[in-house]
């Protein structure tokens, strides 16, 4: 069936397994739907992580971490990895400073010079006072570092010479001198419990054949079968992509719907043509790691471009075992409940489905920390700060918004209303005017997604129109 997914705007999907008949309210978690195993044979859990504590360096040593202005680990052999990414354990907490990592390809005797990790993570995450943000289990953490296949690692964090005089800007910590004099009397010059985490993407999973073709069913477990189940009007049960429709194909459905052209006044609805989306399915996601219920919001009134800081030394044919990697830094040494951004975009112009509940659904992501509540949140592999970001990966995000935001009306060169959750630019309940596609720096003081980016969404905007007909 060709449909959009009926359920993500209140009628019942028509898949195998039974789904809600209406839309969870803001924040709200649908249970995930109950599924009958679909066969006997497990799904091997892909890929690991090596979570090792830092220690002071240098005239640091007598310290103790709490007091250090420089930690890390000296070259050493390890498992095989592909990311790197440090966490530490207040999540309110930003490290002020650097952090460089050295790899060692596996293998070999070569080692990579000294790469930049982001620091500013922060911002990625789930709003203030959600419950996703008040588990205990979540971590401050860098932005994740894509490194290749290495069996080697080198790292060192220095804290800035004028760290004292900074200000902590992020979320629930008050900017000026004197409340980060108040933070850092209780972290130190550096936040405290660093650890290096060591990501191993895992194995690629087997071919699907066709782009909607199924796999056998011994190779879907009841966790798989769930994820999949969500998006059953779009695709066959455990497909590997959604395929994609013409423009008209994807109106006629969104019309049959909403009970006909009658029904919407007569006029053609503005839509996109939906776009080929690789499921989680496709990308080898594991589906246990995440938490078991899926979260959504109310609608869907703006997006959110981000560029994931994961830097570009990868292969399109890699992006798969770069979004486990994320998928598991996000969850497994971040804290989060699945992986941040509702959807990803690599410099090919593939699509991925992201967080869990449904493509064409209103699903809650942790992507734009005080904005995450109706909107949603679209990552392009790499890091665009000074890099260009491929036409391909433009053109990406425009006809992806063009669809998405169109089965909400939203019109991608207009401006829209959303209330903030709580962040470093607005405060919390403030009702703030954005584009309907903007980039994460609207809505949080950060970087990202990378002024090379950010400097390509008037064009992504004026795209994602024509795609949908205005």
């Amino acid at each position: 069936m060709r449909g959009f997914l009926a359920s993500s705007i209140g009628v019942t999907c028509a898949a195998a397994l039974a789904l809600p008949l209406t839309l969870p309210s803001s924040g709200a978690r649908a249970a995930t739907p109950a599924a009958p195993a679909t066969g006997t044979a497990a799904e091997a859990v892909p890929g690991s992580t090596q979570s090792l504590p830092l220690t002071p360096f240098g005239s640091d040593r007598s310290l103790g971490s709490a007091a250090a202005r420089e930690q890390g680990l000296a070259q050493r052999d390890v498992r095989p990895f592909s990311l790197v990414g440090v966490v530490w354990d207040n999540p309110e907490a930003e490290l002020h400073g650097t952090v460089q990592v050295r790899t060692r390809a596996t293998g070999t005797t070569t080692w990579s010079g000294w790469q930049d990790v982001e620091t500013h993570n922060h911002e990625h995450a789930a709003d203030p006072d959600t419950p996703e943000r008040g588990t205990g289990t979540v971590r401050g953490s860098t932005a994740p570092l894509w490194v290749g296949d290495s069996d080697g690692v080198e790292i060192r964090v220095r804290a800035e010479a004028d760290a004292d005089a900074e200000a902590g800007a992020g979320a629930g910590v008050e900017v000026g001198a004197d409340a980060y004099a108040n933070r850092a009397a209780t972290e130190g010059p550096l936040p405290k419990g660093l650890r290096l985490e060591l990501v191993d993407p895992g194995e690629e999973p087997p071919p699907q054949g066709g782009q909607a073709e199924a796999p056998r069913a011994t190779a879907m477990t009841v966790e798989s079968a769930a994820t999949s189940a969500v998006n059953a009007d779009l695709a066959p049960l455990g497909a590997a992509a959604i395929p994609e429709l013409t423009k008209q194909q994807t109106e006629d459905d969104l019309i049959a719907v909403r009970g006909g052209l009658e029904a919407v006044g007569k006029a053609r609805p503005y839509v996109g043509p939906r776009p080929r989306i690789i499921t989680r399915k496709g990308w080898g996601a594991d589906e246990k790691l995440r938490e078991k219920d899926f979260a959504y919001t109310k609608t869907v009134k703006a997006a959110f471009v981000h560029h994931s800081a994961s830097g570009n030394n990868y292969r399109c044919s890699q992006a798969g075992s770069v979004l486990r990697s994320i998928y598991r830094y996000h969850v497994k040494s971040s804290g989060w409940r699945d992986f941040g951004y509702n959807f990803a975009v690599d410099r090919c112009g593939n699509i991925y489905e992201g967080r869990a509940g449904g493509v064409a659904k209103p699903v809650l992501g942790a992507h734009t920390l005080g904005f995450n509540a109706n909107s949603m949140g679209i990552a392009v592999l790499g890091t665009y700060s000074s890099s260009t970001p491929p036409k391909a990966a433009v053109n990406a995000v425009a006809r992806l918004t063009a669809w998405k935001l169109g089965l909400y009306g939203a019109n991608p060169r207009g401006t829209t209303y959303l209330k903030s959750g709580g962040g470093n630019l607005y405060k919390k309940g403030e009702n703030v005017r954005l584009r309907v596609i903007s980039g994460h720096r609207d809505g949080f003081a950060t970087e990202c997604p990378g002024s090379r980016l950010y400097k390509k969404l008037g064009k992504a905007r004026s795209t994602s129109a024509r795609f949908q007909g205005r």
